[in-house]
């Protein structure tokens, strides 16, 4: 008699593979608890995006939140502003990427990679200086006529961009997304 007709050998290969499949399900019900204690708890899920009604910021201003602490300026630009940041020669700025999490990582620094929206009316970046991490000040300040770092010089333009001191980055642009005509959702 042949092994493959041995009755002996096939009970053995059964036992032999659900004894191994009952070990291997045993042990995925036990790791799955210290797998799952892994996942984010729903007040730090909850906390990871943020709907913000800009329907009350005119054209010039700027309105500040904080999102995953840290300062979030949402800039509704005049078109004096746009036309500025627009009118930049690319070869001149100090970071010639978008820092734009909503396009391509090798996106350059233009304006149209930067701002939101069609017409660019819309600018959302992190309130962070790349430099060491100062809040810079706005509504027009720095020789740029956007933002300006006072505690090391850094000068930023109506797109965010670095344009002069020591931040070695453009102000990044988080993740950002119109859901209606009146509210942004950040994350």
């Amino acid at each position: 008699m042949s092994h493959a007709e041995d009755p002996e050998g096939t009970r053995r290969d059964f036992l032999y593979y659900a004894t191994a499949g009952a070990g291997a399900v045993t042990a995925g019900a036990a790791a799955w608890p210290l797998i799952n204690q892994m996942n984010p708890s729903a007040d730090v899920q909850a906390a990871s995006t943020l709907r913000v009604d800009v329907s009350v910021v005119e054209p010039g201003t700027q309105l500040t939140v904080l999102f995953l602490g840290k300062p979030i300026f949402i800039r509704r630009r005049t078109e004096e502003e746009i036309l500025a940041a627009q009118d930049v020669d690319l070869s001149t700025l100090i970071d010639d990427n978008a820092r734009n999490a909503n396009v391509s990582d090798t996106a350059d620094a233009a304006d149209v990679n930067r701002a939101l929206g069609e017409t660019g009316e819309w600018l959302v970046m992190q309130g962070v200086c790349t430099h060491l991490g100062c809040v810079p000040l706005g509504d027009g300040a720095g020789e740029f006529g956007g933002w300006f770092c006072p505690c090391h010089g850094s000068h930023y333009d109506t797109s965010g961009r670095i344009r002069k001191g020591p931040a070695p980055e453009n102000l990044p642009v988080p993740a950002v997304e119109f859901v209606d005509e009146t509210t942004l959702l950040l994350g």
